[in-house]
């Protein structure tokens, strides 16, 4: 009788033993971590890549500036147009190749009843992705390789 009570007696023990690792809550932290990490680093380099492609944004649209405010002046010509342009994205850390392009269109416009000459400067560079293009193909994704930026700035042509 006395082997009977001590079985019992270990029985509710191990029982015990079992209900207080089930509700131990060690650990928990460290795979609600392994969860939540791989996201929190995906959106914050999204984060960091819309904040490079605003930055090349705003360089393309004081490049397209520029250069309408070059074409607006005399004595200048498209290619001045095209080299400044050219010049002011290689400055800012941009290269123009190939795939950018540079557009110079001068025409009339009616402004309140009177017809003057603008110059518009357009620009479309090619702006390719530098984090997620790398991250992407490891969750399986795709489709972040190059977004195009556009720019253009009107200026009324001097003289």
């Amino acid at each position: 009788a006395a082997d009977r009570g001590r079985s019992r007696g270990d029985a509710v023990a191990a029982l015990t033993r079992w209900r207080q690792r089930v509700a131990d809550d060690r650990g928990a932290e460290l795979i609600e971590l392994a969860l939540v990490l791989p996201i929190l680093l995906f959106v914050s380099a999204g984060i960091m890549e819309f904040g490079f492609l605003f930055q090349r944004s705003e360089v393309i649209t004081n490049a397209a500036r520029e250069g309408a405010r070059i074409a607006a002046l005399p004595g200048y010509g498209p290619l001045d147009v095209d080299a400044r342009v050219r010049n002011y994205l290689t400055a800012s850390g941009l290269t123009c190749s190939g795939a950018c392009a540079i557009t110079l269109v001068y025409s009339d416009e009616l402004l309140n009843g009177t017809t003057i000459r603008v110059a518009r400067v357009s620009i479309a560079y090619p702006a390719p992705s530098m984090i997620l293009s790398g991250i992407a193909p490891l969750v399986g994704g795709s489709g972040f390789g190059t977004v195009t930026l556009r720019a253009a700035s009107v200026m009324r042509v001097e003289g």
